[in-house]
């Protein structure tokens, strides 16, 4: 089958009824998180978003392709609404700080969509190939966009990888998640976003720009 008839047949799903599949969706996040995938069945999804396993059928294929559909939803909101948010942020180490702080808080306020991300998905090679995952990549590439200004304006050191600096925050991030996710610990998140930060611009602010960088609101779109 064509890559145009798949796309079609998606297309199509989503269209339905989206307050429908939005709730399958965040059903499914539930009873994922709970029970872990291979232990979940559509029948307990069901059960949870108050609909019948046919109507599941009717808009995601297989329960591996429900799992898939989580992350694309929950990214493109938090994608759309982190660009919004840099359009009134000035300066790139302001702006790398906020997309730190709103991935912490994403994590932080969706826990079990924490766990379906960071304890599911992570070991899932067969998501890679999803379009749910190139969602993601976009949103990776934001940080790389705002490391790249970083140093095109002297911000940031020249000699920085982005790829590697974007490495070094998300894989802090991750970690902390993961323990959040599995121990319980750290009770709380949030608060370790000025940590991360302020740590992290030790190494690629460019000497003497070394202090603790606070977020800077403006009441004009960024030029």
């Amino acid at each position: 089958m064509s890559k145009d008839v798949n796309r079609a047949k998606k297309e199509r799903k989503a269209s339905r009824n989206p307050a429908k599949r939005h709730a399958i969706l965040r059903a499914a996040e539930i009873v994922f998180a709970g029970k872990g995938f291979h232990e979940a069945t559509i029948s307990d999804i069901a059960e949870k978003a108050h609909v019948s396993e046919a109507t599941i059928y009717e808009y995601f294929s297989s329960k591996e392709e429900l799992l898939f559909s989580i992350p694309a939803e929950v990214t493109r909101d938090h994608l759309s609404k982190s660009k919004e948010a840099l359009e009134y942020v000035r300066g790139a180490a302001n702006r790398l700080r906020m997309l730190i702080y709103r991935h912490l808080r994403l994590y932080s306020t969706n826990p079990n969509y924490a766990k379906v991300v960071m304890l599911i998905l992570k070991s899932n090679r067969n998501f890679l190939k999803t379009d749910s995952y190139k969602v993601i990549q976009e949103s990776a590439g934001l940080t790389i966009k705002v490391i790249k200004e970083g140093i095109a304006s002297g911000e940031f050191r020249s000699d920085l990888n982005p790829y590697l600096v974007r490495a070094m925050i998300w894989g802090s991030v991750e970690h902390l998640v993961i323990r959040k996710s599995m121990l319980g610990k750290p009770e709380e998140l949030l608060p370790l976003a000025d940590e991360i930060t302020n740590t992290l611009f030790q190494g690629i602010l460019v000497p003497g720009n070394e202090r603790a960088v606070k977020i800077h609101l403006t009441l004009e779109k960024k030029e």
